[in-house]
């Protein structure tokens, strides 16, 4: 019983610390590729860095949507921003 409050009561104390950042996952990895992400990534965990390659991997996906924005608006040359700036 002491073991089942010490397991409620830390997971209790990770929801507040971490805000439900975790969930646990089985995962069958490649284990070079792997041993490689930890190589090259220079985390101590394994869980670090598959968690750091999910990070760059989503930043790049998001970087690539803002890069397919440009050239797909107007942009009107003669705008003067400066003036919707004035408080007059």
């Amino acid at each position: 019983m002491l073991v089942d409050r010490l397991a409620f009561s830390s997971h209790r104390l990770c929801d507040r610390v971490c805000d439900n950042r975790h969930m646990a996952t089985n995962l069958d990895i490649d284990p070079r590729l792997l041993r490689r992400a930890l190589e090259v990534s220079g985390e101590r965990t394994k869980t670090a860095a598959v968690t750091r390659a999910l990070e760059e991997f989503v930043a790049r996906r998001e970087q690539k949507r803002l890069l397919e924005l440009f050239g797909a608006l107007e942009w009107d040359r003669e705008f003067d921003y400066k003036t919707e700036r004035s408080r007059a």
